[in-house]
């Protein structure tokens, strides 16, 4: 029995399809968003930093910040520091590049303060102080490693947790972002976290403060807020939520940005998976939170808090 060939498609013409229609309804589009946002008189040229070019800057910090582990594999130990020094040079000079966009766009903006002739220099120095950064980048993610590697029995070697853990890859993505939200470029800072975030499933806001040594385990799902302040030697499970409780709004009942609104969590505190923590509260430090939990008040030092003693923590009570 013959099978039914398959009918091999003509080429369209391109009038068929209408595309000048369908070009000149885009451009509409377009101009109309623009003028919402009052954006009509725009520079040419690319106008915002590329997730592209990111996420190869960041790749390339990777393997200067671990070159023996997260460099190319034909690298040879006497080779260490040219490399570092040769992939430095090419990688802070693409991220200067995106710095001074994102500089120049906030320049256009209603009442932006910056003189955009002071952009350029702003972008050098900017870039300038967080090479400078990086050693102490590297300190913080060491001690996440060797958490991850003390706080996981089933990890052979710091290499196999730096190498395979997706935790670390967070981290090391947040190590960096971090760096850029502290220094005023936002926007880069968003786009290298949104990077670990697609690429592992956690998903870890470059403005919440994280101290040395944070394990977390598996990742999926784990969510960490902005305002979120994180201790020493915390350990969070998969699918733990760090959110706010609530959205403060001004008079006119817009949202107020960069409000404090996600918790505190003190040194060597035990998140387990799927533990909502929710509010500017406090989880005192050594506390354990039990798995499923649900927690909008403050916990004090050394609490255990389980589903069943969690009601009593979000209606006033505290373990």
């Amino acid at each position: 029995m013959n099978a039914t060939p398959i009918p091999t498609p003509t080429p369209t013409a391109e009038a068929d399809l209408e595309l000048d229609a369908v070009v000149s309804a885009l451009r509409q589009a377009r101009q109309d968003w623009r003028a919402s946002q009052q954006r009509l008189n725009e520079a040419g040229g690319r106008e915002l930093p590329s997730a592209e070019v990111l996420g190869s800057i960041v790749d390339g910090l990777r393997g200067a910040l671990f070159p023996m582990r997260l460099g190319p594999p034909e690298l040879r130990p006497d080779g260490e520091d040219f490399f570092v020094g040769h992939t430095l040079h090419t990688q802070l000079q693409a991220l200067r590049g995106q710095i001074l966009l994102e500089l120049r766009h906030a320049a256009r903006q209603p009442g932006a303060s910056e003189p955009a002739e002071a952009v350029a220099g702003h972008a050098a120095a900017l870039t300038r102080a967080f090479a400078h950064s990086l050693p102490a980048i590297r300190r913080l993610l060491d001690s996440d490693v060797q958490a991850a590697f003390d706080g996981d029995p089933a990890a052979r070697s710091v290499d196999e947790v730096l190498i395979c853990y997706p935790g670390i890859a967070a981290m090391i993505h947040h190590r960096i972002a971090h760096q850029l939200y502290r220094l005023g470029v936002p926007l880069l800072a968003r786009i290298v976290a949104e990077l670990s975030h697609a690429r592992t499933g956690i998903d870890i806001h470059p403005g919440a403060q994280i101290g040395p040594g944070l394990f977390i385990d598996h990742g999926t799902g784990v969510v960490i807020g902005e305002t979120a302040v994180i201790g020493q030697r915390v350990r969070i499970y998969q699918a733990v939520t760090l959110g706010a409780r609530s959205f403060p709004v001004d008079a006119e009942g817009h949202v107020r940005k960069g409000q404090p609104r996600h918790p505190i969590v003190e040194d060597e505190v035990v998140i387990y998976a799927g533990a909502t923590i929710l509010g500017r509260i406090t989880l005192g430090h050594g506390s354990t939170i039990g798995g499923n939990v649900w927690v909008t008040r403050s916990v004090p030092p050394g609490s255990n808090v389980t589903q069943a003693s969690s009601q009593q923590v979000c209606e006033g009570g505290n373990t």
